[in-house]
């Protein structure tokens, strides 16, 4: 989300969104005028909230383009980029609409004549990532699920770095099973603390879910006006993001760390 609040600060435009689950930075993205199109299996907070409002008024209304992946697809995608191959051979979307939507044509299995999707690969200009910990080569450990982030990483040409903490090298050296994010594919790391929040970064603190229903809320009563206005309050706002912290309340940051130590901790 660091990374994010500046795309957003800089004030982009034209971009195309690639993400399986897309969350609010998507939402903030669009309502910023930032994003042409995006590229996506789902978009929304969580299952309590259903799907996005703001991806459902802007791409009926015809402002932003949606293209839907199954979310293997996506996770295929992103899997053929960094193999360095033209696409990947698949069942997934078979049979469904979807299959025409991102225009992914048909192969036959050579061996047994079966009818595969040939997933395209996905080749990201750009990836902003978040991880718990890194050295100062870009060396990137991920603690819990990884998502998609080593895929990403190695199918993107330019690799955009922020990390919760900076180890040593001697660090990465004394467990380097731990790197799933090699230095050489980074192009810039960034030390952020809670550079996630408000969204969770596992094991370090828990997402602000009383935050998302407050601004579900707002939406609920006043639409895609009231994300102009979040934007305002917690992006351009703050002028830098210790300040964008500062809104949340240092007691609240602490509440969230030990949330998330009751999940992972014994």
């Amino acid at each position: 989300m660091a990374l994010v609040r500046e795309l957003l600060r800089q004030r982009r435009r034209g971009l195309t969104l690639s993400r399986n689950l897309t969350c609010t930075e998507g939402e903030l993205l669009m309502a910023a005028g930032a994003v042409e199109r995006v590229v996506t299996a789902w978009m929304s907070i969580g299952l309590p909230w259903g799907v996005s409002k703001i991806l459902r008024h802007y791409v009926e209304s015809g402002r932003v383009a949606l293209e839907e992946w199954s979310h293997l697809a996506l996770g295929l995608r992103f899997r053929a980029g960094a193999m360095g191959v033209p696409f990947l051979p698949s069942l997934t979307m078979l049979g469904s609409d979807l299959v025409a939507v991102g225009g992914t044509k048909t192969i036959q299995d050579p061996y047994t004549g079966a009818t595969l999707a040939a997933v395209p690969a996905l080749f990201p200009d750009v990836a902003l990532l978040h991880v718990q910990r890194a050295d100062p080569f870009g060396n990137c450990q991920i603690d819990g699920y990884p998502h998609m982030d080593t895929d990403i990483a190695r199918a993107a040409a330019t690799v955009l770095v922020t990390t919760e903490e900076l180890i040593t090298e001697e660090d990465t050296r004394r467990h380097p099973d731990r790197t799933v994010i090699p230095g050489f594919v980074v192009d810039a790391l960034v030390h952020v603390p809670f550079g996630s929040f408000p969204h969770e970064c596992y094991g370090l603190y828990e997402a602000d879910f009383e935050h998302f229903a407050a601004y579900t809320a707002a939406i609920d009563a006043r639409g895609p006006a009231a994300v102009g206005e979040y934007l305002e309050r917690y992006v351009y706002g703050p002028a830098s993001f210790p300040d964008y912290l500062d809104l949340f309340g240092r007691d609240h940051l602490a509440l969230q760390r030990r949330r998330a130590r009751e999940l992972t901790e014994p």
